[in-house]
């Protein structure tokens, strides 16, 4: 197993390539059409600058089922290029206020100008790693996070920083990628790791790192992937050709994207 700060090195590489060109992709979709068949609605993209559309590589719309309220501070774990601050701005309004953390500086200064283009004044941007997140403790009442956290190395301190930072009875939602039984050429590979495959853990290795951090989680959508969207993972990632035709049948019915809700318990 390569060490967490090497894993975090090789993805903030691939990630800071994908902002310089989008059209390469991290998890497999061509420009754009991540967004688009992640869950959200057109209505919803059609009020974003272009760039945080076509800079969205996420497998999920963590802010869909949510019942953020006005007023509410909402944190987004590796924000990206902006675009779910940006939903996120519009829901907690100027009462509210948004924190984004990501650690690529590519993705930072993208999503930075995407705020000043969309005049968020409610957004706030800051560089750090979600292992160790720049947010003081109980100040937020919402976690979010889209396709992220299973390109972690460290998914336990991950979890424990989530509690960390929530206000009691505070809540997350977040989408991800969750696989069963990946192959080791899988698990072995650099490029497949930052294409959100690689790193990705089981459902139930999940909910038990969120129940043992103090948070009350459960699975409230599921997304299975096809055998054309994980060609195209495959493919956005420059998997060896000779493995690709193995690696789709290896991976159909054991890669989905699902999405997770989770309240903090109250402690006595």
């Amino acid at each position: 197993m390569r060490k967490a700060d090497s894993v975090r090195k090789d993805v903030s590489r691939a990630y800071a390539k994908a902002a310089r060109e989008p059209s390469s992709g991290c998890c497999g979709e061509p420009k754009g059409v991540a967004a688009k068949l992640a869950g959200y609605a057109p209505g919803e993209l059609a009020k974003l600058p272009p760039d945080a559309v076509a800079n969205s590589f996420g497998c999920g719309n963590p802010l869909a089922f949510s019942e953020v309220r006005e007023g509410d501070v909402v944190l987004d774990l590796g924000s990206g290029a902006g675009i779910d601050l940006l939903i996120a701005s519009a829901k907690v309004g100027p009462g509210g206020r948004v924190i984004g953390v990501d650690m690529t500086d590519e993705m930072i200064g993208k999503a930075r100008a995407n705020v000043e283009a969309a005049g968020a004044a409610n957004v706030e941007v800051r560089k750090g790693i979600i292992e160790e997140l720049p947010v003081e403790d109980a100040s937020v009442d919402w976690v979010i996070s889209n396709c992220v956290i299973n390109l972690s190395p460290e998914k336990g301190r991950v979890f424990a920083e989530i509690a960390r930072v929530l206000k009691p009875g505070g809540r997350m939602l977040v989408s991800d990628i969750v696989v069963d039984g990946l192959p080791e050429a899988v698990r072995g590979s650099a490029e497949m790791y930052s294409a959100c495959v690689a790193g990705a853990v089981s459902e139930e290795e999940y909910l038990a790192g969120l129940d043992a951090a103090g948070l009350e989680a459960e699975v409230v959508e599921r997304f299975a992937y096809d055998a054309a969207q994980l060609r195209a993972f495959a493919e956005s990632c420059e998997f060896p050709a000779h493995d690709a035709r193995g690696l789709i049948e290896s991976l159909e019915g054991k890669v989905w994207s699902a999405k997770f809700r989770a309240t903090k318990r109250a402690t006595s």
